[in-house]
């Protein structure tokens, strides 16, 4: 699951990114609405307050569209996709996952993208390194899932830092006029992430009192 989900993270990517290369040369104030998209998305984040709602999966909306066009195996099949039975073919609950995790990543391309072209325009920069990060990640993928719960500010350094680079986006062309340079742009960038992580460990989360259940009176 975690090489298809890759392959298509990698394919996408190539394709919104080349896409909005080639809509950046044709309409250059695309720019703006990239930039306004980030902040809408940094502003968002920072006052999401953070609860999952545990969603039932019979209930995801993916689930329910694919099990309405599609023959949906009530099991999982090994690693199959697809699985033939009495003639008739199926898709099978992994493949219903890898649908909602390509889904998922397109989100994530969405906001991504954008983010990369703040820092500079080179297609072939900002498709490789997505490429790197994406491979590097999946490397990384098992120790960063075990640690990710120590950065609980993280999230908030991430809504600062998409807000600045979408305003960055909107008002770069004022900010070069007074010699702002896009390696300022990395040094920002660097203290919000380091600035988050930090006070993530210096200011661990507080840990909820367990409950005592007070013991049953005796008769």
């Amino acid at each position: 699951m975690l090489f298809w989900g890759i392959l298509g993270a990698l394919v996408m990517r190539f394709a919104f990114i080349f896409l909005g290369s080639a809509l950046i040369q044709e309409f250059h104030q695309i720019l703006y609405l990239f930039g306004a998209f980030l902040v809408f998305t940094g502003v968002k984040m920072f006052f999401d307050d953070g609860d999952d709602e545990v969603m039932e999966p019979d209930k995801h909306p993916v689930v329910k569209f694919m099990s309405k066009y599609f023959s949906v195996y009530p099991r999982y099949v090994r690693d199959n996709f697809f699985v033939k039975r009495k003639g008739k073919k199926f898709i099978t609950p992994l493949f219903l996952v890898l649908v909602i995790i390509e889904l998922t990543d397109l989100l994530f391309a969405v906001d991504s993208v954008p983010a990369v072209f703040a820092v500079t325009k080179d297609p072939y920069v900002v498709f490789f390194s997505n490429i790197f990060a994406i491979m590097g990640l999946r490397s990384m993928f098992f120790f960063l899932s075990n640690i990710m719960h120590l950065f609980h500010y993280l999230k908030i350094g991430l809504a600062f830092l998409l807000t600045f680079i979408g305003l960055k986006m909107i008002f770069g062309h004022y900010l070069h006029e007074f010699g702002y340079k896009n390696e300022y742009s990395l040094f920002i960038i660097l203290g919000i992430l380091v600035v988050s992580i930090g006070a993530s460990l210096a200011f661990p989360p507080k840990k909820e009192p367990e409950s005592i259940v007070p013991p049953e009176n005796e008769t």
